[in-house]
């Protein structure tokens, strides 16, 4: 009995082993021949997208549409070959030409305050005071600068950014700085343009050009050269200052009208009409900075108490002699410009009887 047992465990055991021997081996040959129609069929899927994709990438990069649901222009447009120009003239040459105006401006301050010296005054002042700047001309024009150059810096970290700050910088924080920048750069933009045109109604009468501003320019603004200290006639804004702010309209114009395009791409702009508008903005944009830069210097090194009249109003008699003459001559005997006014008028405000001056 028990070797019947045995006998039959055995074959069990025996037609176990061969079963799952079996079902191993067919498995094995059915994932096999799997194997083998996958990548039978793989390798035939890619010929037919390799010859399908050679013509279809050909098509596209020969500017032939797709078909899209979207009624917006060149959305059926994958591959814009034409942006590779603007890709080079952006990257390749304007980016590193604009470097090089820029330090070349600063290089050529830092060589002017080193070797000709900042324009000194020829005689002591005086301490009378003589108004210049009213309380609105002072804050449009320092809301101005602040604009100008706040656009400016983060301007510059998006186009140069990458090269001198992602280097050095985690990524993380990078990233938030140079999202900060895009933001501030899209919204403060606008504003600029409507300081630009307040700029342009409230001054746009004293920067008329004249045959007084020819002269100065020929003496170059008495500032180098033979002319060195002469003081120049001018009236209440010189050929340099009046430069200047036509420097400021036109190309701020410029670069406000191409950063809307840019700000707001919602009206059928073109991929081109975006790539010439940005390197026109970049452009104007430069001009600008480097204008700016020498203006700062003139204002805050290059002359003797230039900045005074921006930030209390009033510039020293002596001053407006010897940089604006004409313009002196023309104000100099007006209530406002004599001595006591200022303390007559407060005393007038507060109901106090004023002292008589001599």
């Amino acid at each position: 009995m028990t070797k019947r047992i045995q006998q039959w465990f055995s074959l069990l055991i025996t037609a176990f082993v061969l079963t799952f021997s079996l079902s191993v081996t067919a498995s094995e040959e059915a994932n096999q021949s799997t194997d083998i129609e996958r990548l039978g069929e793989s390798v035939v899927q890619k010929e037919i997208v390799g010859f399908a994709g050679a013509d279809y990438w050909r098509m596209v990069k020969d500017g032939q549409e797709g078909y899209t649901t979207s009624k917006s222009p060149e959305h059926g447009v994958l591959i814009s070959v034409p942006g590779q120009t603007w890709y080079v003239l952006k990257e390749k040459w304007m980016s590193p030409l604009g470097a090089l105006a820029i330090f070349g401006s600063l290089a050529m301050v830092t060589l002017a305050y080193v070797v000709v010296g900042p324009l000194k005054l020829s005689k002591p002042k005086t301490g009378r005071k003589i108004k210049r700047w009213s309380r609105l001309d002072r804050a449009l024009h320092w809301s101005m600068a602040f604009t100008f150059l706040t656009l400016a810096f983060s301007g510059l970290t998006l186009v140069y950014g990458k090269h001198f700050l992602k280097p050095i910088l985690p990524t993380e924080l990078w990233g938030w700085i140079i999202y900060a920048a895009k933001q501030y750069h899209n919204y403060i933009g606008p504003i600029f343009f409507i300081l630009l045109m307040a700029v342009l109604f409230k001054w746009w009468r004293k920067s008329i050009f004249n045959m007084v501003d020819v002269r100065w320019f020929m003496k170059m603004g008495g500032m180098v050269g033979k002319h060195k200290g002469t003081h120049p006639s001018a009236g209440f804004s010189n050929g340099g200052e009046k430069a200047i702010y036509w420097l400021l309209i036109f190309f701020g114009a410029i670069a406000a009208v191409s950063g809307f395009v840019l700000d707001f791409p919602i009206f059928e702009q073109t991929r081109r009409d975006m790539e010439l508008s940005n390197l026109v903005h970049m452009f104007s944009a430069l001009i600008l900075i480097c204008g700016f830069i020498f203006h700062i210097y003139i204002g805050l090194f290059g002359m003797e108490a230039a900045l005074d009249g921006m930030i209390t109003g009033e510039v020293d008699e002596t001053w407006a002699k010897e940089h604006h003459d004409l313009w002196y001559e023309e104000v100099k005997d007006l209530p406002e410009n004599q001595p006591g006014y200022d303390e007559k008028v407060e005393a007038e405000a507060k109901g106090e009887p004023s002292q008589k001056t001599s």
